[in-house]
């Protein structure tokens, strides 16, 4: 009896881990943020998050759940159980460290500058004067840099990038700050009225955001994001999405995000 008692007790040990590993993960990234979180023509997320997103989860065998969630909702989200990681472009701050977790960086990012072509700023120096105006992105470190760092500019704060890239490119506002990668992006998209100032002028880690107390799903996590730049991954995915980012990069001698 024992014996069968103690073979019962393997058994359903071994379906609690089989169920655990079959756990669905359930994912939430802002998917407006080409090309790393985005939806695709037929509205299926897509862009280099995802795609990491998913061979993490064949990496802890969980299926994965993506949920389509506003930046400034992502935190709230996860701190209340609606999602159990956060991947969205996020940079590490301390004052986001207070109420979540984060892996250990999987990559490194500036913010930059777009500037009108008409405007006189050739570097950050040049942004907090008077009669100068910048637009934000809401929540994010460029508008937590613009708040604790300009007292002469005029600062507008909008909900999406493209809003404020389009602001810059209409003259409406002098420049915007925000990630190499938007910057590059939106100048490519206004040439014709934009100048891009792509070498940071701070630099920032971007992690996965972790429930607090989480620590198992971090060193799960930790170990993932250790394995994949070792097989190539990110190589490959930076190689899939950055190619002419790349070179660009490489001809002005600016560090690649990878």
């Amino acid at each position: 009896m024992k014996l069968f008692i103690w073979g019962l007790t393997i058994a359903l040990f071994g379906v609690e881990i089989s169920n655990a590993q079959q756990k669905e993960l359930v994912i939430g990234m802002e998917m407006s943020f080409p090309p790393f979180e985005m939806l695709d023509t037929s509205g299926q997320p897509a862009g280099v998050s995802v795609e990491m997103a998913k061979a993490m989860g064949k990496y802890l065998q969980r299926s994965v759940r993506f949920e389509n969630i506003p930046f400034d909702g992502l935190i709230p989200s996860l701190k209340t159980g609606k999602i159990d990681l956060v991947i969205s472009s996020m940079t590490v701050t301390a004052e986001r460290s207070k109420s979540i977790d984060f892996s250990d960086p999987y990559l490194k990012m500036g913010l930059s500058i777009l500037a009108n072509k008409n405007s006189s700023i050739q570097s950050i120096a040049d942004v907090d004067k008077p009669n100068t105006t910048v637009a934000v992105k809401k929540a994010t470190t460029g508008h937590i840099y613009a708040i604790q760092h300009f007292h002469n500019a005029k600062i507008l704060i909008f909900s999406d990038s493209p809003t404020c890239a389009t602001e810059v490119a209409q003259g409406k506002a002098d420049c915007m700050i925000y990630d190499q990668i938007s910057i590059f992006e939106n100048w490519r998209k206004y040439q014709d009225s934009t100048r891009a100032i792509l070498q940071p002028f701070q630099t920032e880690e971007w992690a996965m955001g972790i429930r607090k107390g989480n620590d198992e799903l971090r060193t799960q996590v930790n170990a993932f994001l250790k394995q994949f730049k070792a097989s190539g991954g990110f190589n490959d995915l930076g190689n899939k999405y950055f190619g002419e980012n790349k070179k660009t990069f490489e001809q002005l001698g600016i560090p690649f995000y990878f």
